[in-house]
């Protein structure tokens, strides 16, 4: 099968005879040092950072101390101040993980001490701006807060807020769980990477206002990996002090690793390393590159243990399961599952958004190489659907065809498996945060239809994961505004695309400013409820919808 990387697909796709760039062009003001330079204080010494189009931009800013060393799988150092002036004008490195998995300009290589994080702000002044601080995608394995498509500049010049990203400890590096081999001093290991988030939470509210931003005013937020980051930060005590409202994006993170399975991934771990138990602290010794190869190829090991049998490997859990890693509910850092049995009381009084995009299938039935999904005849689709849906799948067909007249064979497969991969968690989350009678929860479907096709297809991407970040960020303009030009983006060339990226991008800075999602001329976007159950599409001219998603309700809930 011919599999497209999902680095390859976002920077470069080929369409008819021509190559089509899927993220913007950014400028680096860090290498281009045409602005003027800003010099704040923090707790710890003064930042310098560069003034560039309105926008006062601090990059690779140290949050935390080294966790090398003997502070591997461990809280990191303590932060020490610094003489003089530091530069904060270049990214920091990413977290360690596989190579070309991170989409910044000129962004160091990986590397273990990674603590670092960026601030965009309209000023470093008294304003007490609403502060947007985002987890970045990339599962928990992968990704850098330095994505060019989630640069904070815009969201910062044209909507008054301050934006903020970290990099964190990623994959075994940070969720390998020694609680039970290693002693005290390693409590909270399988929740390292989160704790780095937190940390990073703390540095803002100790530091923000020298940025303009409110402490008492911070929203948290991610995609994908990171929409399952935000979950998890919903529900751990140590986060609650540090934010007011959340949003969760196409990554609805109900369930995560328990320490059983935790604990069956650290015992592979040393035997791949062939390493006792007793002599756990070979593991600081380990090589990262060792480590990293590990971390690669314990998936096929551990499908290979449990004679590929799905329910050995993850017991219904989403974001890891044996072999992988991610958080782990330890009963202290993660007290339990994000979201089951039910939403964290910890957050009943934090209002939350979440959602997810019409198409996500489309993203990763591209990248898996699976061109027959976007070219099949009814028959075909039967197929398709019988090996998860069985004897239903007739009725399934059936009901969708009578609701979707006009609808393809694939315009249904992607419906259904955009549906039961995203969208069925996320209303799960909002139900649950609805039955809870406290903060309100609001719905979204982002629909913006991209007219760009899939490489080797006539099928378009319509709304695929991850086309929202660029949206959201109002990044498909230039910093006076103007549009980009046009097919250097995902979104594709359509003018329209312009308008739906305002009314996101507006959406969620209101939230974050006030709770209560608004943009002008839209309509009101009402609390989800189990009754009406209202839904905001999100296009270039959004609509509520009620109770839009009962077939799907109905078949797979």
């Amino acid at each position: 099968m011919n599999r497209i990387s999902r680095r390859h697909f976002i920077y470069k796709s080929v369409v008819g005879t021509g190559s089509l760039l899927l993220f913007p062009h950014f400028s680096s003001p860090a290498f281009r040092d045409t602005g003027e330079y800003i010099v704040t204080d923090t707790e710890y010494g003064k930042l310098r950072g560069i003034r560039e189009s309105g926008v006062n931009i601090f990059r690779g800013i140290p949050y935390a101390g080294y966790v090398s060393g003997n502070r591997r799988f461990r809280w990191p150092a303590s932060l020490k101040p610094w003489a003089g002036i530091l530069n904060a004008l270049q990214l920091g490195p990413p977290a360690i993980q596989p190579p070309n998995q991170t989409y910044g300009i000129n962004e160091p290589e990986p590397a273990e001490d990674c603590l670092v994080l960026n601030i965009w702000t309209p000023g470093n002044d008294t304003m007490k701006r609403p502060v947007m601080f985002y987890n970045h995608g990339g599962g928990f394995n992968t990704g850098s807060g330095g994505s060019a498509a989630q640069d904070g500049a815009n969201l910062a010049r044209f909507f008054d807020v301050v934006v903020v990203q970290s990099n964190h400890r990623l994959g075994l590096m940070g969720y390998l769980y020694l609680d039970e081999i290693a002693g005290e001093e390693y409590k909270g290991s399988g929740n390292m990477g989160m704790l780095d988030i937190i940390t990073a939470l703390e540095w803002v509210h100790n530091n923000i206002e020298h940025f303009g931003g409110d402490p008492d005013n911070v929203m948290i937020f991610g995609e994908s990996g990171g929409g399952a980051k935000t979950s998890c930060l919903y529900a751990m005590p140590d986060a609650s002090p540090y934010f007011s409202k959340a949003s969760i994006e196409s990554g609805p993170g109900i369930m995560m690793n328990e320490r059983d399975m935790a604990n069956r991934t650290t015992r592979m771990v040393l035997k791949e390393l062939n390493i006792s138990p007793r002599k756990w602290r070979k593991l600081l010794e380990v090589p990262l590159n060792d480590l990293l190869t590990i971390q690669i190829r314990l998936p096929e090991t551990a499908l290979k243990e449990t004679a590929g049998n799905p329910e050995k490997m993850s017991k219904g859990i989403g974001a890891a399961g044996l072999g992988r890693f991610g958080p782990v509910v330890d009963g202290v850092i993660l007290p339990g599952h994000p979201f089951y049995p039910a939403a964290p009381e910890i957050s009943r009084d934090k209002t939350l958004i979440t959602g997810w995009n019409e198409d996500e299938y489309t993203f990763f039935g591209m990248v898996s190489g699976e061109k027959e999904a976007f070219n099949l005849d009814f028959q075909g689709l039967k197929s398709k659907l019988a090996v998860q849906y069985g004897e239903r799948t007739d009725e399934i067909v059936k009901a969708y065809r009578e609701a979707r007249p006009e609808a393809s064979a694939s315009d249904i497969f992607v419906a259904i498996s955009s549906f039961t991969r995203m969208g069925m968690g996320s209303i799960e989350i909002a139900e649950k945060k609805y039955a809870q009678k406290g903060a309100p929860v609001f719905l979204y479907n982002f629909g913006y239809k991209s007219e760009v096709k899939i490489p080797g297809t006539d099928y378009s991407l319509g709304t695929p994961h991850i086309m929202d970040i660029q949206f959201k960020f109002y990044n498909l303009v230039d910093e006076k505004g103007n549009s980009r030009t046009p097919g250097n983006s995902m979104g594709g060339a359509r003018p329209e695309r312009i308008l739906a990226s305002k009314n996101f991008a507006e959406l969620w800075s209101s939230f974050a400013k006030t709770g209560v999602p608004e943009a002008e001329g839209q309509p009101h976007w009402p609390e989800y409820n189990t009754i009406d159950r209202p839904v905001m599409r999100i296009d270039s001219e959004c609509e509520v919808i009620y109770d839009r998603f009962r077939l799907e309700r109905k078949y797979f809930m």
